[in-house]
């Protein structure tokens, strides 16, 4: 598993049951949540931040598959799928004993979140994380309570006011030094508490508090995914257009393995395009649309064709990294709109095909994505058969409060990316 050579790991608990989630035949931590499932939008958090490694995720064994389904289109071997146990607690041992025995070089530390908190913010981990890397023992979102609170033992008894002063409410991630947090859970296996602090405050120690989020919001009932919704469609009101063009000569094959590949599909031709990589002029201009979006370049500028490591490389990469980074800025892309520019080949019986592959590489359903064609009757390079260009078009959903952007050089090159080189 990648771990991106980080300290800090992510777990996430998905092993519950949901019984307060209603008589529904999908767990609330796979419900579908503005076309990803739960369970993605709090993966896609940790999985995309710069601060964090490995991610583990501990689910009910009889829901494998939901999980694989859910994580469609990241490589397994980046994610470490745990079996939970009977309880939370358990659950929660079975990851952290995972995470200790991976790799040669565990992480030091461990973020523990609920799956059913989608709604976290890049920021809010930031927090986590500056917190432990800065000497605290356990570090954990609190927000002061600011309602009245009142106690009542029984529907007869009388009702008492209570004083605010001091009193909070706590939320996931927390963090914590993983061998710490594991001898623990070890310690107080036998104990229930309520969330993994409480084993800290057990021992006689506290955690160290970071501010909280108001929209960091836990989903327990089946409004509260609506409520959800509208967290997200929020924070992402800055709606960003951008556009990408790219062109490639064809040439005559230049040897056995060079093939045409547009839009990440392999197309049977005399011909192929000619470029330091594969040269699929489809994923190319998707690419740089992407990049548009986030003002950060050009696919030259990631992938330099001066670089030996880019050489004959599938542009699928590429596309890949541009999501990643648009991601790691909170970032919702929601359509992309491809048109090449050709006489021949004939795109039309390859349409569907590219359409599944390119949904497949944003993580988006096909309904979202467009795949034209047209050509130029006969005129200029393309009506030539010189050449084959392209245009794509994307919309991306930003925060629009966001005024510290993750930078390109802050995430390098996405984990397939990395990975591959």
């Amino acid at each position: 598993m990648n771990n991106k050579s980080h300290p800090i790991a992510a777990l996430i608990v998905a092993a519950g049951s949901g019984t307060r989630f209603g008589d529904l035949a999908t767990p609330k931590q796979y419900a579908p949540l503005l076309g990803r499932p739960v369970l993605r939008r709090a993966f896609d958090s940790f999985y995309t931040h710069p601060a964090i490694g490995a991610v583990c995720i501990v689910i009910q064994p009889e829901h494998r598959a939901l999980c694989e389904a859910a994580l469609h289109g990241i490589p397994p071997e980046n994610i470490l799928i745990v079996d939970g146990g009977a309880a939370r607690q358990q659950s929660v041992l079975n990851g952290l004993e995972a995470l200790a025995a991976s790799g040669s070089a565990p992480p030091e530390h461990v973020l523990i979140h609920d799956a059913a908190r989608p709604c976290l913010s890049a920021a809010l981990i930031g927090r986590v994380c500056d917190a432990l890397l800065s000497g605290a023992a356990a570090a954990i979102p609190a927000l002061p309570v600011t309602d009245t609170v009142k106690k009542r033992t029984s529907p007869d008894a009388p009702v008492e006011t209570k004083s605010r002063d001091g009193l909070y409410t706590v939320q996931t991630p927390q963090g914590f030094a993983l061998s710490d947090i594991i001898a623990l859970h070890r310690k107080y296996a036998a104990e229930t508490l309520t969330d993994d602090a409480a084993l800290l405050e057990r021992d006689g120690h506290s955690p160290a508090f970071v501010a909280g989020e108001r929209s960091n919001i836990k989903i327990t009932y089946p409004e509260d995914l609506a409520a959800a919704e509208g967290i997200i469609a929020a924070a992402h009101g800055d709606i960003r257009t951008g556009k990408g063009y790219d062109v490639h000569r064809l040439v005559a094959p230049l040897h056995d393995m060079h093939r045409l590949v547009i839009g990440g599909i392999h197309i049977p031709h005399d011909k192929a395009l000619e470029g330091h990589s594969d040269a699929d002029v489809a994923l190319h201009a998707l690419t740089d649309a992407l990049l548009g979006t986030i003002c950060d370049g050009d696919i030259g500028m990631h992938f330099s064709p001066k670089d030996a490591r880019w050489k004959d490389a599938d542009s699928a990469m590429f596309l890949e990294h541009a999501a990643g980074l648009v991601a790691a800025q909170g970032g919702i892309i929601t359509h992309a709109d491809l048109t090449v520019i050709c006489e021949t080949p004939k795109i039309g019986p390859h349409r569907d095909a590219m359409r599944e592959r390119i949904a497949a590489l944003l993580q988006l359903p096909v309904s979202r994505i467009s795949v034209k064609a047209t050509t130029t009757e006969g005129l200029g390079f393309t009506g030539r058969g010189e050449g084959i260009a392209a245009e794509a078009v994307v919309t991306v959903r930003l925060n629009f409060g966001q005024t510290e952007p993750l930078s390109t050089a802050a995430l390098s090159i996405s984990k397939e990316t990395r990975k591959a080189v």
